[in-house]
């Protein structure tokens, strides 16, 4: 406890940089598998997808879905080392661990998205669309609020998932919590260690919490 009293300032220094390293590639990755999601699946004029109806739209949904999901293959210790090289950053800049956050993201919320979409009821959509409602209203009014369920659940998993890969990014010297583990071990503080595990529990259990929260406002049409 006398270790973490004085290093407040620098845990909570670190606190920070790791929120934010954790928040922001979740909110980006969250935006770009949404058209790539519905790119998969396409949708005819009655609302149905063409997955279900054309051999091409059976391959593009294959196509689109397990190429995302095999970029969450690579490991995320090799990829933060390869976005300097890609970026042309460097090591220990930030933006690797953004980038390469994001693509893991992407991979996970890709499939998570489908299966949100494909959760809809064929027959709502087609019943929107006989009442006059355009393609874009459809999604926006009809399909994207009854799939908001699945999708929250895949955004907690990345969320979590991400307040745990950001720590992997300290063993190239990108300071987060992780800084904690790597410092406490060359120093041999295990007060320091301890810190940091529990700090990046406790943010993962808080983070979830609120997010399931923000589910649970936005889907209170399923408790009547």
């Amino acid at each position: 406890m006398s270790w973490f009293l004085a290093n407040l300032p620098y845990i909570g220094q670190l606190t920070a940089l790791h929120l934010a390293q954790s928040v922001i590639p979740v909110v980006v990755g969250f935006a770009l598998a949404l058209p790539l999601a519905r790119l998969a699946l396409g949708r005819r004029a009655d609302g149905r997808s063409t997955e279900a109806y054309t051999t091409a739209g059976q391959v593009r949904k294959g196509a689109v879905v397990n190429g995302a999901a095999l970029l969450y293959t690579v490991p995320s210790l090799a990829l933060f080392v390869l976005m300097p090289l890609v970026l042309g950053t460097s090591i220990t800049s930030p933006l690797n661990v953004y980038v390469a956050l994001t693509i893991y993201v992407v991979a996970m919320m890709v499939r998570s998205a489908v299966d949100a979409f494909e959760s809809v009821s064929p027959i709502t959509l087609e019943a929107a669309t006989a009442v006059g409602y355009t393609p874009l209203r459809r999604f926006w009014q009809v399909e994207l609020p009854l799939s908001l369920p699945v999708m929250i659940a895949g955004l907690r998993v990345a969320l979590v998932s991400n307040i745990s890969m950001v720590s992997v990014g300290a063993v190239i010297g990108i300071q987060s919590l992780g800084t904690l583990f790597t410092d406490g071990l060359r120093r041999d503080i295990p007060a320091e260690i301890i810190t940091g595990i529990l700090l990046t529990l406790v943010l993962a259990l808080v983070l979830d919490r609120l997010l399931a929260l923000v589910g649970a406002t936005l889907t209170r049409w399923r408790n009547p």
